[in-house]
């Protein structure tokens, strides 16, 4: 319960250093003042903002009644729901080596949940297992939701913004659900300069990842960004085969290398967008005629196909659209 109370505790730390993120458009004119972006987007940005700190919450607290295997097991399923978000709302479209890479790579989870089960390692197993699950399950599929929602944003608006707008509504909710639901705990807590420094420690990292996070996110997209996190459980078990002496197993280099393998696979080729939305509606627009009517079934005046790259080089901080 401390370590969970802990990490939710280092979530007010991490957003409300974000919101330094959103003073520089404070000072801007135009569209980018932070004043503007309030006005226009208030709501949206309270709504993600309170996703995520969900997010964090019920994987975290999931800890407290299943296994630390099921945990990584069902963490997995915000890769599939960021998948479908992406066809539905990005417009992203997929092809059979992307959905190869990311079996891979879920295959790589199965087999270090496997070295887990081998070697006996349950931890944080407790009674009421299913509601842990359904908690991990739940927190996963938001995770996928904020995943996909910070793609649109970064690619469409700007990082610095998402970093601000989400630092201070996060900061806010995450503050309030600390006061109500855990200032008990928080007064248990034995403070030493040895825990104190491995919650300024903690909260550096998750600043870290916050902050670069949206930078990968801009150049790839969210699946790529969920699927190279899958090895953040593996460097957490070398680690604790130093730090706590975990039993050392074949499986976990397997792991690895299934996930590695997963990762090259699924850069190896671009997804697309079959229809930008920009240049649909501009397309929509342009072929209606006067009295509302859609024009003649001209070849030249047939939908756009648009390709996008995922992973190319940015030019100008944007992606190369090709419109045949």
């Amino acid at each position: 319960m401390t370590s969970m109370l802990t990490r939710h505790s280092s979530r007010v730390f991490l957003t409300t250093s974000c919101c330094f993120w959103s003073t520089p458009p404070l000072w801007q004119s135009g569209k980018g003042n932070l004043l503007a972006i309030l006005k226009q987007r208030w709501w949206k940005y309270m709504f993600l903002g309170l996703i995520d700190i969900e997010a964090n919450y019920m994987v975290l607290k999931a800890y407290q009644y299943t296994s630390l295997s099921s945990v990584q097991l069902l963490d997995c399923f915000s890769l599939p729901v960021v998948l479908l978000l992406s066809c539905c709302l990005l417009l992203l479209r997929y092809k059979a080596v992307h959905f190869v890479g990311a079996g891979l790579c879920l295959l790589g989870v199965g087999c270090m949940v496997g070295a887990d089960l081998l070697l006996g390692r349950q931890q944080g197993l407790g009674e009421q297992k299913l509601f842990g699950d359904l908690l991990v399950l739940g927190g996963a599929t938001l995770y996928g939701i904020s995943n996909v929602s910070e793609e649109f944003i970064v690619k469409n608006l700007s990082r610095v913004e998402f970093l601000g707008m989400m630092g201070l509504f996060g900061s806010f909710f995450s503050g309030i659900q600390l006061a109500i639901m855990e200032h008990k705990e928080l007064l248990k807590v034995s403070w030493d300069w040895q825990i104190g420094l491995l919650y300024v420690g903690f909260s550096g990292f998750m600043f870290g990842l916050y902050s670069f996070t949206p930078v990968v996110m801009k150049r790839t997209s969210a699946a790529f960004v969920n699927l190279s996190l899958l090895t953040a459980d593996l460097y957490g078990l070398f680690c604790g085969l130093f730090l706590f002496h975990y039993k050392f197993s074949g499986l976990y280099l397997l792991s690895l290398f299934i996930i590695i393998l997963g990762l090259v696979l699924y850069s190896t080729s671009s997804t697309y967008v079959a229809q930008d939305p920009r240049v649909y509606k501009q397309f929509r627009n342009s072929c209606r005629q006067r009295g509302g009517e859609p024009a003649s079934s001209d070849p030249a005046m047939l939908e756009p196909s648009v390709t996008f790259t995922s992973l190319g080089p940015e030019a100008g901080g944007t992606h190369p659209v090709h419109v045949a």
